[in-house]
């Protein structure tokens, strides 16, 4: 779109995604990004791996392949799927047996909820050069390609629905759609729906003949994506290898927005350094500036490397539309607070795209939304669709999760109170700490069925420590040990017994120590694993640091275990670097509990003895 900056050929910068047959057909109620987490384990020997351009194409002769269900993370490459389909049809390379793709974004499809129009009305609103075209004719192969089912927000009645079969005759668009999907209307068509995960149960298992599932980037694909990216092979090789440093962003690299976001963040920082400090040095120097620098000039943790994405994007704004070159960021602090209200209700809410309606529920004005847009292209944007209206999204869904914690960090800096304590009837100040909003935090998003706060509450987490947000100084307030829930620590600061780094180091504690504590709860293994994942982000590695030595001596009991050690060692067995070919269940003590806390890794093994 051209309102949203310089296009790019697609064919220049498409890489191949690794897509599956098949899936689960069950509801994943795990963040879609432990998901992905879990998907990086798989082994892919055991799967059967499709190519996009062949959807529809039977595995049997006599078999018929009509509706297709491709699934995937958001972010994850489905609507681009599409579009690369859709541009290799055009250009005559595949699928020339097809006379006509109709794609039917839900998110543009929302904007005719209230309209009766027949199945030809809506494809001629769509595309206006089809009118008075005989889709019912045997002579035409038709494919619908129904993107976005996460987006839509009409019921999809499938059960008690009436039955249409009319092209030509007015119905609700909910009738339209599930009939088509059905097979009622025009049963010789062609089917693709693409879908996040928890929406894909949406649609019946019996409309489905193949259910197919984006992965993203296989670990080969992510390094063919950094050298499309840059053609300078030692920026490549150096980006590669520092991403592989921390496994957390190596498994957020299978998210194609995630490779995009990194490969952003280290060039932007590799340059910086290559201008700054080694202007005259050789090449095999230059490779070993990632590595050397610090935690504070290199991401190593997910919040680090938002958090860099925003200042560089902030930075870029301003040169274009301010001609500021200054080093440090001057923020718009009520832009944020505008952008960041709107992410964490509708985050609260498990929505991505918004409308107008969205905006002015939570004060913000359409007017400004479209001014961000223009300003922060590659954080928000605004989207005209092929009929009349306008949506709105960020660039991806760990992009709003990120504005919302920044957004909940400064409505605490400002209000003294929570942002969960915005329907609480109370007017009072309750000038709440920041261990009691972490606490809070932490508590929320354990009671979630979904855990669609996790990603949340890492960035939430990491965020309250004082290196990230030093990042952020003139937006975030510096806590330097003054501002702290214990008034001990403050007393005895006062009294000259603790440096302030003591005073926030002891903050950092509490926190961990109430995490600690969750853990030795009997909590489910996704939400123990994530918060293994928070315990990363505030730099605590004691839990797993102490199962990995025990693993090593061979010095584990696991009769002796404590919950939280078990749950430490079941996060240590999944995140290892060691594929889990045949996992030996054996080597622990026979148990009920060693092998319902071990069910995770078991389910990942190929085999487990």
């Amino acid at each position: 779109m051209a309102k949203q900056g310089d296009s790019t050929l697609l064919n220049n910068i498409y890489t191949d995604l690794y897509i599956t047959q098949g899936g689960s057909e069950q509801v994943n109620t795990e963040h879609e990004v432990r998901q992905i987490e879990v998907a990086s384990r798989r082994h892919e020997a055991q799967e059967i791996q499709v190519e996009c351009t062949h959807l529809f194409e039977a595995p049997e002769q006599d078999e018929e392949i009509r509706t297709v269900l491709t699934k995937g993370v958001a972010g994850i490459g489905k609507s681009v799927s599409v579009q690369k389909f859709v541009l290799d049809w055009a250009e005559g390379k595949e699928n020339q047996d097809i006379s006509f793709i109709f794609p039917l974004p839900f998110r543009e499809m929302n904007l005719k909820e209230k309209e009766k129009l027949s199945l030809m009305d809506l494809i001629t609103q769509f595309f206006p050069e089809t009118k008075g075209l005989n889709l019912t004719r045997n002579q035409f192969k038709v494919l619908f390609i129904l993107d976005g089912l996460d987006e839509c927000r009409l019921p999809l009645k499938f059960d008690c629905n009436e039955t249409w079969r009319d092209v030509s005759s007015p119905a609700s668009l909910d009738v339209l759609l599930t009939n088509l999907m059905k097979g009622n209307l025009l049963p010789s068509a062609l089917v693709w729906i693409t879908s996040r995960p928890a929406a894909a149960s949406k649609i019946p298992p019996d409309c489905i003949d193949r259910l197919t599932e984006i992965r993203g980037f296989s670990d080969a694909q992510k390094q063919e994506y950094f050298r499309k990216r840059f053609t300078d092979d030692i920026q490549a090789n150096t980006i590669i290898d520092h991403v592989k440093q921390s496994k957390s962003l190596f498994i957020m690299c299978h998210i194609p927005v995630f490779c995009w976001i990194s490969a952003t963040v280290l060039q932007n920082i590799l340059e910086e350094k290559r201008n700054n400090d080694v202007k005259n040095t050789q090449a095999d120097e230059i490779s070993k500036t990632l590595q050397e620098s610090n935690t504070e000039d290199t991401p190593k943790t997910l919040t680090q490397m938002y958090t860099h994405f925003l200042r560089f994007q902030i930075q870029q704004s301003r040169r274009k539309y301010d001609g500021e070159y200054t080093p440090d960021v001057s923020w718009d602090k009520d832009a944020i607070l505008s952008l960041g209200k709107l992410a964490f209700h509708q985050l609260e809410r498990n929505n991505l795209i918004f409308y107008d309606t969205d905006l002015e529920a939570c004060g913000l004005d359409v007017y400004k939304a479209s001014v961000y847009s223009g300003m922060c292209t590659q954080i928000f944007k605004e989207e005209t669709g092929i009929v009349l209206g306008t949506m709105y999204c960020f660039v991806h869904l760990s992009i709003q999760e990120f504005i919302a914690a920044l957004y909940a960090h400064l409505f605490l800096d400002i209000n003294k109170t929570s942002v969960f304590d915005h329907e609480s009837t109370e007017q009072e100040n309750r000038n709440e700490t920041m261990i009691d909003f972490l606490k809070t935090a932490v508590d929320k998003a354990l009671e979630s069925d979904n855990g669609h706060l996790d990603l949340f509450l890492r960035f939430l987490l990491g965020l309250s420590l004082q290196s990230n947000r030093r990042l952020l100084r003139g937006l975030l307030t510096q806590r330097d040990g003054t501002d702290q829930s214990n008034k001990e620590i403050v007393r005895r600061l006062l009294r000259g017994r603790l440096t302030q780094r003591d005073g926030t180091d002891q903050s950092n504690k509490e926190i961990v120590q109430y995490i600690k504590q969750k853990l030795e709860a009997n909590l489910p293994a996704e939400r123990s694993i994530n918060l293994f994942y928070c315990l990363n982000e505030l730099n605590d590695q004691n839990l797993v640091n102490e199962i990995q030595t025990h693993l090593s001596k061979g010095s584990l009991s696991s009769g002796d275990l404590s919950p939280a050690q078990w749950s430490a060692l079941a996060f240590v067995l999944l995140t290892s670097e060691e594929e889990l070919e045949e996992f030996e269940l054996q080597k622990f003590k026979k148990s009920d509990e060693c092998l319902i806390r071990l069910s995770a890794v078991i389910k990942t093994s190929k085999t487990a003895l």
